[in-house]
């Protein structure tokens, strides 16, 4: 089980932290990511990092605003959301793999979380 939290109205330009706990004992030989998805359209990969935390990889969107993370000892991952855009504005889901290495390949992740909504406005 993955539960997401932090998901909140931020206003353009502000910061936002978002967390993810896993309840999977094998969290932490698995890849983990966030994606992101408004309505009408696909989920979007937005940042992903390997079991180690020594790996990661982002959206083209995001990259240089958002920075992910992993607290292995206490099967945490957490995205940190700076200078943040209207078009930022969706839900946002914590996603677990099936691998170790991470990826941008949605079909890799087994588990997902409910999500959180994030919304910034102009």
């Amino acid at each position: 089980q993955l539960v997401e939290s932090g998901g909140r109205r931020v206003q353009s330009g502000q910061s936002l932290r978002l967390s993810c706990v896993a309840s999977e004992s094998i969290f932490n030989i698995n890849a983990m990511a966030w994606y992101r998805q408004v309505p009408g359209k696909e989920r979007e990969f937005v940042a992903g990092i390997n079991w180690s935390g020594g790996n990661t990889n982002y959206g083209d969107s995001v990259k240089g605003r958002f920075t992910i993370s992993r607290d292995n000892a206490k099967n945490t991952v957490s995205l940190q959301m700076n200078s943040l855009k209207p078009e930022d504005t969706a839900v946002y889901y914590c996603a677990q793999s099936q691998y170790g290495r991470s990826s941008k390949y949605l079909e890799e992740y087994k588990y997902w979380g409910q999500g959180t909504q994030v919304t910034v406005s102009s």
